[in-house]
């Protein structure tokens, strides 16, 4: 996902809103710490991920940022679903796990939430 969370990064730069893309290769252990300074920096976290976002990575950093920072976060992935098979473009459109997605998530973000 780190690709599609690039292309929407560039997106919204060109729209004015600034986005950092962070590679959180692995959940276990979790970085908590750079978890903790991108949500104080940026206000608010979108997280991406290619399967079902219960039990993930955007649960585990709701897990750090709900006992460390509380902020604002949209999880882009798999809705409580089972998976299909076909091509990765396809796939990718139709669970909603493009750049525009991403997107979407972090523009309807506002730091009251």
């Amino acid at each position: 996902m780190v690709p599609e969370a690039l292309k929407a990064a560039d997106s919204l730069k060109a729209k004015g809103v600034s986005a950092s893309v962070v590679d959180l290769h692995t959940i276990k252990p979790i970085d908590a710490d750079a978890v903790v300074k991108v949500a104080q920096r940026c206000g608010r976290v979108v997280t991406a991920e290619e399967h079902n976002i219960l039990g993930g990575m955007g649960s585990a950093v709701a897990e750090v940022l709900g006992e460390s920072r509380p902020t604002p976060m949209k999880r882009v992935g798999v809705m409580d679903t089972f998976g299909e098979s076909g091509e990765a473009g396809e796939l990718l459109k139709k669970y909603g796990l493009t750049a525009e997605s991403i997107e979407q998530a972090a523009t309807g973000l506002t730091r009251s939430q």
